[in-house]
């Protein structure tokens, strides 16, 4: 018994050190991994049919069979997380942002919500009266004292709680387990010839960017992440991932 734990163990440091080792080699060839097809020759898909997203139906077949397990033995804290946000907020419980999926094929990502029901025109006003936290939110999509977030919901975004309804989004076939990070269409922009790597899969619920330090990357690092992942996508690599989840959440790596 002891020998096949130390075995697992192993097996976990050395997946660790695998996918750290591949964010240190994008982040060291940063100018040609999100501007130019410099890894062209790297990718594990020789040829891929351009209707079908990236794993096909094996990655489909792990997204359902995850998603209902989950949903099944996470029922007991969403079913407490909507008792605690209706008792403390008489808003809508959840909140759709429109964000582009495989193909370019728009869908509402579900969240818990956790801000104010008015939080655009609250954006808005701080954005005015803050330039340097305009052009922060230019650059990155995002504030880390974001004037929308409620108290409660503060403590769901560390510990990506809100995020739950997203499986309502897998089993809908809008989004998978593991992929990109969702995005607006405008973020776009910022892929420049990665596009179409975003493109070619689902987004994901969760995926290297939330692994590797979440907020405390830059743009540029989450568009190389997204990037490789779609190049060198594996079954393995999405449980990888998924099992590596598990202590960033716990551990709010980055959150903010």
């Amino acid at each position: 018994m002891f020998g096949k734990k130390y075995f697992v163990i192993r097996e976990l440091v050395v997946d660790m050190r695998m996918l750290r080792a591949q964010r240190d080699f994008m982040t060291n060839c940063r100018p040609s991994i999100a501007g130019t097809n410099s890894l062209a020759g790297l990718t594990r898909q020789s040829s891929r049919r351009a209707d079908v997203p990236v794993g096909g139906m094996a990655k489909r077949g792990l997204d359902l069979t995850l998603a209902v397990l989950g949903l099944l033995l996470l029922a007991p804290l969403i079913l407490a997380l909507i008792i605690v946000l209706k008792l403390t907020d008489s808003g809508p419980l959840l909140y759709g942002h429109r964000r582009v999926g495989f193909a370019g094929r728009e869908f509402r990502c579900w969240k818990f919500r956790t801000m104010v029901v008015n939080g655009d025109a609250v954006l808005d006003e701080h954005l005015r009266n803050d330039p340097a936290k305009a052009a922060l939110w230019n650059e990155q999509r995002k504030l880390v004292d974001d004037p929308r977030v409620t108290p409660l919901g503060a403590v769901l975004r560390k510990l990506s709680l809100d995020e739950l309804p997203q499986l309502l989004n897998v089993l809908a076939g809008e989004m998978s387990l593991v992929g990109p990070r969702p995005v607006v269409r405008a973020e776009l922009d910022h892929y420049s010839s990665s596009t179409r790597h975003y493109l070619a899969a689902r987004p994901g619920l969760s995926g290297l960017w939330q692994i590797s330090g979440r907020s405390n990357t830059t743009y540029l690092e989450r568009v190389q992440l997204d990037r490789f992942y779609v190049m060198n996508w594996n079954p393995w690599m999405d449980l990888r991932i998924i099992f590596m989840t598990i202590p960033a959440v716990a551990l709010s790596r980055g959150a903010h």
